[in-house]
């Protein structure tokens, strides 16, 4: 998991949003509420896949309209195939590490690749298929 996790308000704009993970080279922010709580996920698809297909500019669209919600989350002590599997179940590419209300990180396409890279040998042709996939992502 990563745990550098980028937020956003819910009522803030998607071009703020945008922004945010150009300048934080994220692909997704997790929504947060007034009280810091994460509620929802906002990701790169769902800002050109809601925004686009609207006529507003991307300033006035708000956040809560995009996010994706209810967070996915799996609890840190899992085993990284039950986090494959709820990811596939769920259809979602990103998972919200929580412990009991506490956000700890984030897991995504890229923290698997990253861990099967580390169980194979660099001469293995899966490795090289593996980092293919990672520059692609």
């Amino acid at each position: 998991m990563s745990t550098k996790l980028e937020t956003i308000g819910r009522y803030e704009s998607a071009k703020e949003a945008a922004k945010k993970m150009l300048d934080k080279n994220v692909s997704s922010l997790v929504v947060v509420d007034e009280d810091g709580q994460s509620i929802g996920i906002v990701t790169e698809r769902d800002i050109t896949r809601g925004v686009c297909i609207h006529d507003i500019p991307s300033k006035e669209f708000r956040i809560h309209h995009l996010m994706t919600l209810p967070l996915s989350t799996i609890e840190p002590n899992l085993p990284v195939e039950m986090a494959a599997n709820l990811m596939i179940q769920n259809k979602v590419r990103h998972l919200i590490v929580k412990e009991g209300d506490k956000t700890l990180g984030i897991l995504s396409a890229t923290n698997f690749i990253d861990y099967l890279n580390e169980q194979l040998e660099p001469a293995d042709p899966n490795a090289r298929v593996l980092k293919t996939l990672k520059d692609e992502i």
